[in-house]
């Protein structure tokens, strides 16, 4: 066993939900980070909320302690001061496990964070993971949101998490997971670092040649993800008649109506890792889009990392130094254009090696796993 500092390699380690199976986001980035540290010789100790998820034997085989708790519900819990996302996930069971040492403490997002001050002391290392700069985000998903309660909810959720944010002053150190996250907090907090999203990645493997349709991919059910795949149908691939592929969990019926009507767009719902992984690697392209510029989109790393060409809006890319890697289509018409051009292109050796030469170093788990435990030990 390795020593970091003056503490042994253990580690508590707060997730905002079980995570795995590693299927949206957050939870890939929580699950490949497990797998990071236990590698990098650290004994996790993990503690889930739980809801909408099945507790998984898996998670033992990277922890050395897995405990579960409920995640509240209720109205009663929009009218609470903190944000819903926190004030749901109270629990004084896991701060009496967390009492019971001095080890450091990894929280995921500030979903996980509510037992900060009962925790604090000079001697114990709090770092927090941001995964987004999260008022941004739930302003994002309040205007992208038709439905008026909900629309009102993530509206609510965005002030309370405005506010909310000077919880990470008690912290000692800020793990952002972009570049765009880490100059924002960088300005209002001490001791932020740059770590990038873990991923289930470890080289870049791409089939070099040609691929018979693109590929658009990401959770359906997020109102950003529909609105983004919508648009592509309506504004880009309707007026194509290159075969075009929906794919991701749960998609809604103004996802299946928008592309029935059209026979060269399929939609592929709820694909396993293994099947979504299969669909990246065969597209001739990716296409990704988003309206959103709050955290990184871990399918950008899964497309670079596995895909042929990657075609993307602005938004998608900025400030994540990975643009010279993609195409990026500022409007309709590039889009267009830019899938008319490559449908006809293949996939060469000098293009894998140039994803190889970046993503190997910028984006590897077990630097960025050292990275992450400079600030906790």
């Amino acid at each position: 066993m390795h020593v970091w500092g003056n503490f042994m390699e253990k580690v508590h380690l707060i997730a905002f939900n079980v995570p795995y199976p590693a299927d949206y986001g957050g939870v890939i980035d929580i699950f490949y980070k497990l797998k990071a540290l236990k590698n990098a010789g650290v004994e996790v100790i993990l503690h889930c909320f739980e809801y909408g998820r099945e507790r998984s034997e898996v998670l033992n085989d990277y922890c050395s302690k897995v405990y579960y708790y409920a995640r509240r519900s209720g109205s009663s819990y929009l009218i609470d001061t903190y944000p819903y996302i926190v004030s749901t996930r109270v629990s004084s069971e896991l701060t009496t496990h967390l009492k019971k040492d001095n080890h450091p403490v990894l929280f995921e997002g500030l979903h996980t964070t509510a037992c900060i001050n009962d925790i604090l002391s000079p001697q114990r290392k709090l770092v927090v993971r941001t995964h987004n700069v999260e008022h941004d985000y739930y302003r994002g998903l309040m205007e992208a949101e038709n439905n008026l309660p909900r629309k009102l909810f993530f509206y609510s959720e965005a002030v309370k998490l405005k506010r909310y944010e000077k919880i990470l002053s008690k912290t000692t150190g800020i793990a952002a997971i972009s570049h765009a996250d880490y100059i924002y907090f960088n300005e209002k907090f001490n001791n932020v670092n740059y770590v990038p999203a873990f991923h289930p990645n470890n080289k870049v493997d791409i089939l070099i040649g040609h691929g018979e349709y693109a590929l658009f991919h990401g959770n359906l059910s997020v109102p950003e993800n529909q609105r983004a795949a919508l648009h592509l149908i309506e504004n880009v691939f309707k007026k194509l008649d290159y075969p075009f592929i929906i794919a991701g969990k749960q998609p809604g019926n103004e996802i299946y109506k928008a592309a029935c009507i059209n026979n060269h767009i399929k939609v592929v719902a709820d694909p396993d890792e293994k099947e979504m992984n299969t669909l990246i690697r065969h597209a001739q392209m990716n296409i990704l889009m988003t309206f959103q510029a709050t955290g990184i989109k871990l399918k950008l790393l899964a497309s670079l990392f596995g895909g042929r060409h990657c075609i993307v809006n602005p938004t998608i890319v900025d400030n994540t130094g990975l643009a010279s890697l993609c195409q990026v289509a500022h409007n309709d018409a590039e889009f267009i254009s830019l899938v008319e051009q490559n449908a006809k292109i293949d996939f060469v050796e000098d293009a894998v090696q140039k994803r190889i030469d970046l993503l190997e170093n910028e984006m590897s788990n077990v630097k960025n796993a050292e990275k992450l435990l400079k600030m906790l030990f």
